[in-house]
């Protein structure tokens, strides 16, 4: 039995006696005696603990929950089935008690299996911010797999990895380098961290109406106009690759930047599976990028809202990374998040190099395919102008415009999942974007094909008749002055 609130532990003998002594982490203390259960150490603490532990009389106890058989899981996964799997008297959170009182109409649903794993911080599952068992040993294998010195798991999304990313390398008044449509998350950071944007106004392409990246030209224009008004940038934010695929050259922004001594931030939310096959760019850390924050959920496969904050090198401080993810994630992580991520991890790590061919095979022979249909336009490099300054797109990310044909991207989405059930990612004024990823499978890439073949047909001749599609005018970000700074903004008096 441990007392956290005094941060005293009470330690039974052998002849029933307890004994008050003071532990200075109580929750990972007792974490530490439960894995050398498990593991079979025989120490003194181990056989105290397991002495004191009384069994009423007639009750039944699964065998499971005395000696838990480790199988070949990851750690977090492996730690998350053993809790669940113990025959315990649940007095702890959540309400649900592990899906004795899960509500019927979700349970229906999903099953009660996620409510039975859907478990608090008990010690045998480690603490996300004091990782000294299960989730420590998680991040080490996740920073290994992808080039890090260090990894954290998110379950606040890529939202809280890139506000503390921010806030870790940005202090009040400090200057922040991004492009002006940056992530949201980037000016709520600005917000709560106090920093003023020097904004980068982003490429951008007129036929698809749509931006590009930043470039290491832009990057040190930014860099040089603070250093004329007697600033110097904290940090410089590059979101590559963006929602389209569309990468910037980060090789050559991480050297401009460390040339300064200025870190770089990385949102690569869209990018997780970056690196782990020859046809896919490389990764930003690959690139020198000093924080890199990646959905995991996105092309990889954990669950919905978990993510991973990497870092390399040490121009960062690691500690007020740590203090900035206590601040802004929740005290009450979901394990299942957690875990998910440790799966995610597990999955793509058995087969780093070959995991993703059948993939990108089906993403080129399909976007091979949709450029024989008339009218109908694949976002490919090199061959367009607009984006010519950048080196490289996602081939898991169509980008399919429509405008030729004389449609919208919402009306052609509308058509798509009315008549064949295909839903994009994202749609736009010219064009739809549709993700291809590790559960995409031939069917539906041939349900695309159809649709698309489909458009083509019914309105290629009308749009020879009738102009239905206006071209863009102009940017969408050239024309802008800064009055205030985005937390000004925030907590300034407005009215509808």
């Amino acid at each position: 039995m441990i007392s956290s609130s005094m941060g005293l532990a009470f330690t039974g003998r052998l002849d029933g006696s307890w004994s008050l002594r003071p532990a200075k982490n109580p929750r990972i203390r007792a974490c530490q005696e439960r894995r050398n259960i498990e593991s079979g150490k025989q120490q003194e603490k181990t056989t105290l603990l397991e002495n004191s532990i009384t069994i009423t009389k007639g009750s039944s106890v699964n065998p499971k929950s005395q000696k838990v058989k480790l199988d070949d899981l990851p750690p977090l996964v492996n730690a998350l089935k053993a809790s669940a799997e113990q025959d315990i008297a649940s007095f702890h959170f959540p309400g649900h008690n592990r899906g004795w009182a899960a509500p019927s109409s979700l349970s229906q649903l999903i099953g009660t299996r996620p409510f039975l794993h859907d478990l608090p911080e008990l010690p045998e599952l480690d603490n996300l911010f004091s990782p000294e068992g299960p989730i420590l040993d998680a991040q080490i294998q996740a920073a290994k797999l992808f080039g890090a010195s260090e990894t954290w798991f998110l379950v606040g999304g890529t939202t809280c990895g890139i506000q503390a990313a921010i806030m870790a390398t940005c202090s009040p008044g400090d200057f922040l380098i991004l492009p002006r449509n940056a992530h949201i998350s980037a000016f709520s950071a600005m917000v709560l961290s106090g920093t003023l944007p020097k904004y980068i106004v982003p490429k951008y392409d007129f036929s698809w109406d749509i931006a590009g990246g930043v470039t290491p030209s832009q990057v040190a224009k930014a860099i040089e106009e603070l250093e004329m008004e007697g600033q110097k940038a904290a940090a410089v934010f590059v979101t590559s690759p963006t929602y389209h695929g569309i990468c910037s050259n980060l090789s050559e922004i991480s050297q401009l930047c460390h040339s300064h001594s200025i870190p770089l931030i990385v949102d690569e939310a869209h990018g997780a599976h970056l690196g782990f096959h020859p046809l896919l760019p490389p990764a930003a850390l690959k690139q020198g990028a000093d924080l890199a924050i990646q959905s995991t959920h996105k092309v990889l496969c954990s669950l919905t809202q978990s993510s991973m904050l990497h870092m390399s090198g040490n121009i960062v401080d690691r500690e007020r990374i740590c203090r900035c993810l206590q601040t802004l994630q929740s005290s009450s992580p979901s394990y299942l998040l957690l875990a998910s991520l440790d799966a995610a991890r597990d999955q793509l790590s058995k087969n780093p190099e070959t995991v993703f061919n059948d993939a990108v095979k089906l993403a080129v022979e399909t976007k091979n395919t949709i450029n024989k249909i008339p009218g109908i336009s694949v976002l490919d490099f090199p061959g367009l102008s607009g984006f010519s300054s950048f080196p490289a797109i996602d081939p898991l990310r169509l980008n399919i415009g429509v405008w030729e044909i004389g449609l919208s991207g919402f009306e052609a989405d509308e058509i798509l999942f009315r008549y064949y059930g295909v839903v994009p990612e994202l749609t736009g004024t010219r064009s739809i974007t549709l993700a291809i990823n590790l559960g995409t499978c031939r069917e539906h890439s041939q349900r695309l094909v159809s649709g698309l073949r489909h458009l083509s047909a019914m309105f290629l001749q009308k749009q020879s008749m009738e102009e239905r599609v206006d071209d863009i005018g102009h940017a969408p970000y050239n024309d802008f002055t800064m009055s205030l700074s985005p937390r000004e903004a925030f907590f300034a008096i407005k009215k509808r």
